[in-house]
C-alpha cells in the first residue's frame, strides 16, 4: 500500500531545459530504490537471515502457528470493507500527491482522473520482474498525458522521499499505544524518538533545510535534484502536512483491518505500527519490498497487543490485502485504458 519505491531515470536524463533546474544528465545505473545491495542471492540469504531473526526473537512458535484454526480467522464484513475502502482512498490521494508534484515540477495541470489512472497503472511495473518497468511505465504512460519523463519520475521521487519522512512521524505514534512498549523503550528511547521527529520537522519546515535534504534524496536515489520548482512559500511544510495526511489514512485502514478480525484496541496500539514497520522494511535495501521484514516488525509491534502466531498471521494477511486492494484497481483502469483505446483506433480506421 506505500507509496511506489521509484528508482533512477531509465536513461539517465537530465531535468527538462528551463530556468532554475538542473540540465546536466548523470550516468544511468541499475534502477532500485538506492544502490544495489549484492548480488540477488545475497539479498535473499540477508533477508532469511533477518527475518528469522526477528521472528526466533519474538518468540513465534512456528508448531503452534501450523495449528491455528483457518475459520477463526472470518472478518467482520463492515469492518474489512471499510478498510479496504478507505485503504483505496488512500492510493487515490497518494496518486493526486504525485499530479500535484508535477505541477510543482513545472508539469501541467493534469485532470484528477487522469492523474490517478496514470500513477496507479504505472504501479503495475512493480509486479514485473525487473526494476525499471515500473519507472518507465510512469514516464511513458505521463509523457502521452504531455508530461515531460523526468518530470514524471521526479516528482515520484521525490513525493518518495517526503512519503517516508511522513512515514517515520506516525509510525513514532506506536510508542505511544501499549505500555509495554512504553517500557522497553524507557525515557532514552523516547527522548531519541521526539528528536527525530524534530529533526524531521525542522528540515523539511527550514526551506533551504529541505532543499539541501532533497538534493541529498535525488543524489541517493541517482538520480538529478531539482533546483527549483519546488512550489511557492513553505513547500517542504506544506508537502509533508500532506503525506502525513496519506499515511494517516493508511494507517486507519490497517486498523480497521486488525478491528475486523481482533479485539477492541486504540488506534495508537495498532495503525502507526504498521507506518513504523514500512519504514523499516523501506531502509532493509537487501529485501525486496521490503518482504519479511516489514512483517516481522509488525509481528513485534503488535505483540503487546496479541499473540506473536496472530500477529503473524494477520501481518500475512495484511501483505495480501495491500497488494489485492493495489493490483485489483490498477489492473481494472489498465484494462479500460487499452480498451478505450482499441475502439479509438477502430472507430479511427473506419473513418478513414
Amino acid at each position: 500500500m506505500e507509496p511506489p519505491s521509484y528508482a533512477a531515470q531509465p536513461d539517465g536524463g537530465g531535468w527538462p531545459d528551463r530556468p532554475g533546474l538542473d540540465t546536466k544528465p548523470r550516468e544511468s545505473g541499475a534502477p532500485g530504490r538506492v544502490k544495489k545491495f549484492g548480488p540477488p542471492i545475497i539479498q535473499l540469504g540477508l533477508t532469511v537471515v533477518v527475518t528469522w531473526f526477528i521472528f526466533d526473537r519474538v518468540g513465534v512458535d512456528l508448531a503452534l502457528l501450523r495449528t491455528l484454526d483457518p475459520g477463526e480467522w472470518r472478518p467482520r464484513p463492515v469492518l474489512f470493507v471499510s478498510s479496504c475502502a478507505l485503504l483505496v482512498l488512500g492510493y487515490l490521494w497518494s496518486a493526486t500527491l504525485w499530479g500535484r508534484l508535477v505541477r510543482d515540477l513545472g508539469g501541467p495541470r493534469l485532470p484528477v482522473w487522469t492523474t490517478v489512472r496514470v500513477f496507479m497503472v504505472a504501479n503495475l511495473g512493480r509486479y514485473v520482474p525487473g526494476k525499471i518497468w515500473q519507472i518507465a511505465g510512469l514516464a511513458y504512460l505521463a509523457k502521452r498525458e504531455g508530461v515531460q519523463a523526468s518530470v514524471a519520475t521526479g516528482a515520484a521521487i521525490l513525493g518518495q522521499g517526503i512519503a517516508l519522512l511522513a512515514a517515520v512521524l506516525v509510525g513514532i505514534g506506536a510508542l505511544f499505544g501499549a505500555n509495554e512498549l512504553w517500557r522497553q523503550i524507557g525515557w532514552g528511547g523516547l527522548v531519541a524518538s521526539i528528536g527525530a521527529a524534530l529533526t524531521i520537522i525542522t528540515l523539511v519546515v527550514v526551506p533551504r533545510f529541505f532543499r539541501r535534504v532533497v538534493a541529498f534524496w535525488f543524489r541517493l536515489t541517482r538520480t538529478d535534484p531539482p533546483v527549483d520548482g519546488l512550489g511557492s512559500g513553505n513547500a517542504g511544510l506544506r508537502w509533508l502536512v500532506l503525506y502525513v495526511l496519506n499515511w494517516g489514512i493508511y494507517a486507519t485502514a490497517f486498523w480497521l483491518l486488525y478491528l475486523s478480525f481482533g479485539e477492541w484496541q486504540t488506534f495508537l496500539q495498532v495503525g502507526p505500527a504498521f507506518a513504523a514497520a514500512y519504514v523499516v522494511g523501506y531502509v532493509a535495501i537487501f529485501a525486496p519490498a521490503g518482504a519479511g521484514i516489514r512483517e516481522g516488525v509488525l509481528v513485534v509491534l503488535l505483540q503487546p497487543i496479541m499473540a506473536g502466531e496472530d500477529a503473524t498471521v494477520l501481518a500475512v494477511i495484511a501483505r495480501l490485502w495491500t497488494t489485492a486492494i493495489e493490483l485489483i484497481p490498477a489492473a481494472l483502469l489498465a484494462a479500460g485504458w487499452l480498451g478505450s483505446e482499441g475502439t479509438s483506433e477502430g472507430t479511427g480506421e473506419t473513418t478513414s
